[in-house]
């Protein structure tokens, strides 16, 4: 005898879903989705900027959001009619919510549709929790989980009204995983959204629409404090003894994983967080007994 939930027989046939109503909808296939449109938040420059363009170069056109730097944004904007794609520019500031979040839906007017989303903006502090006042926590947990939610909202609920599908992915940060002092807020909010990321995976499955997460270790980026360069070049400054790989990760490594995640080859891919980050997140044990003094006690 098969089980029940809320009266609705489990035992549905293949391919097709139970909505809330009780009533039976065909599931959209993600294997059948190739993207024409894509909106990265956050765009103006590093990670942002190169997912931009990584998209771009997989044939979407994209829309671009800069929060204070138009001008990075109109750079971003360049490099993607560079590779033969639209670019569309517009503003988001997320310190203005919920209205902020309408940004997504005029991007995606303008650009005939969204079929990914990739929640990039987000901001952060180094400043230990027992200094930390309400106002700063509040500023970086809303920007950085309550942003990220109503934009995937937004795009979500475009996505499933024009039944092709979609891609969503949020880029957290290796911090979604492990701790780090005096980022209490950017852990938390970071913890949160690689949550929601997966149970908008299982909610939005039956729409065709894959939600992952990409958590970059330390990049190099003007949000480290370095300048959009290849760490792969080498150099004093680029030495990362803790990193099984050495060094700082690139934006466009980054941005490689996103693209794939994506693309039709990750069809079967959703509700997983991607860490990017040289190895990183393996070092806890090592790291631990590694340490010579207690600097890390500060930020």
């Amino acid at each position: 005898m098969g089980r029940r939930r809320s009266g609705v027989e489990a035992d549905v046939p293949p391919g097709l879903a139970s909505d809330r109503g009780g009533q039976v909808s065909r599931m959209t296939d993600p294997s059948s989705f190739s993207p024409r449109t894509a909106i990265v938040t956050g765009s103006d420059s590093g990670i942002g900027r190169a997912c931009a363009v990584a998209l771009a170069e997989a044939g979407c056109d994209v829309g671009i959001t800069w929060h204070t730097d138009e001008e990075g944004a109109r750079a971003t904007a360049k490099e993607v009619q560079r590779v033969g794609r639209r670019a569309e520019v517009a503003q988001l500031d997320l310190t203005q919510l919920p209205k902020a979040a309408d940004v997504i839906d005029d991007l995606a007017e303008r650009l005939g549709g969204v079929d990914v989303l990739v929640n990039n903006s987000g901001t952060g502090t180094s400043t230990l929790l027992l200094d930390l006042d309400f106002e700063t926590w509040r500023e970086i947990v809303s920007t950085d989980l309550d942003g990220a939610f109503l934009c995937l909202q937004r795009a979500a609920r475009r996505m499933v009204a024009a039944g092709r599908g979609g891609r969503i992915v949020n880029i957290t940060s290796v911090h979604e995983h492990q701790p780090k002092v005096g980022s209490a807020p950017y852990c938390a909010a970071k913890g949160g959204l690689g949550l929601l990321t997966r149970t908008a995976a299982i909610e939005l499955a039956e729409h065709g629409i894959t939600v992952n997460a990409v958590a970059p270790g330390e990049i190099a980026t003007p949000m480290t404090g370095q300048t959009d360069e290849d760490p792969r070049q080498g150099g004093e400054d680029k030495k990362r003894p803790g990193v099984p790989l050495g060094r700082p990760g690139d934006a466009r490594e980054i941005a490689a994983v996103v693209a794939f995640l994506c693309s039709p080859g990750a069809a079967y891919v959703t509700g997983a967080s991607w860490p990017v980050d040289g190895g990183m997140l393996q070092m806890g044990p090592t790291a631990g007994s590694q340490l010579t003094s207690d600097d890390w006690r500060r930020p």
